[in-house]
């Protein structure tokens, strides 16, 4: 079965926008089905992923070279730790501005087990009785076949919303956006020494199956005065702690 892409674009907006922007857009919108049960203001949840690279850091060479076509892995992790939480192994492929993922459910506290020696059998049943195996491979594979280890842990409140004429376009707002570069996967739960990304901004993103993106949104946009941009957490992130570092020095 062919792979079904998602156009995807992403614009940097200062803080000092938000409320406003927030109230323009939620007319046409309603609460992601997983954030509006959070008992928060808002709809909103924390995702947490470590993303890899190899050791010259091709993904990232990639990226600021403006590949059009490339992948990346990551391991994505939501809210807070509480013993039995489950995370996703993904591949996150990038055409142009359509993306497309394989995403794999496996328990967090196997993780660092699961990156050293891969499955165990009894995980392999749960993953094929999901269908969830291939997509697992394919992340384990790429991992071992390029030397990849954790570059960047990237963790940031996202507000989400999905489109309440066309349920296929999503909308969403990622704010305090922080970074912390070479994490153990241990650390994909952790607060501490994460450095903020874009500290005055958030990143407003939209995403929908079939082009052209929503007369609704583009009005928006043209009245924000907002510009489309190839904003990357994972690169930005890990720039902005060499910045710091090149400081100290």
């Amino acid at each position: 079965m062919a792979m079904k892409y998602r156009y995807e674009r992403k614009y940097l907006v200062p803080n000092a926008q938000l409320d406003a922007l927030r109230n323009a857009i939620t007319s046409y919108l309603r609460p992601d089905v997983f954030a509006k049960n959070l008992k928060k203001e808002y709809p909103e949840y924390t995702v947490r992923s470590i993303y890899f690279d190899s050791p010259s850091l091709d993904a990232l060479d990639e990226k600021i070279a403006g590949v059009k076509t490339r992948k990346k892995l990551r391991v994505r992790g939501y809210n807070q730790f509480v013993g039995d939480n489950m995370v996703f192994l993904e591949v996150k492929r990038k055409q142009g501005n359509r993306i497309t993922k394989n995403r794999s459910l496996v328990p967090f506290l196997q993780l660092k087990d699961i990156l050293t020696f891969g499955l165990d059998p009894k995980l392999e049943e749960s993953l094929q009785k999901r269908n969830q195996l291939d997509d697992a491979y394919r992340f384990l594979f790429l991992l071992k076949k390029n030397n990849q280890s954790p570059v960047n842990l990237i963790v940031y409140d996202r507000e989400a919303y999905h489109g309440k004429f066309n349920d296929e376009v999503r909308v969403t707002l990622d704010k305090n956006i922080r970074s912390k570069i070479f994490p153990s996967p241990d650390d994909l739960f952790d607060n501490d020494d994460l450095n903020y990304v874009w500290e005055n901004h958030f990143i407003l993103e939209v995403k929908y199956f079939f082009p052209p993106m929503p007369g609704w949104m583009k009005l928006i946009i043209e009245e924000f005065k907002l510009e489309a941009a190839a904003l990357s957490k994972y690169t930005e992130g890990y720039l902005c702690h060499k910045i710091i570092a090149d400081i100290a020095i």
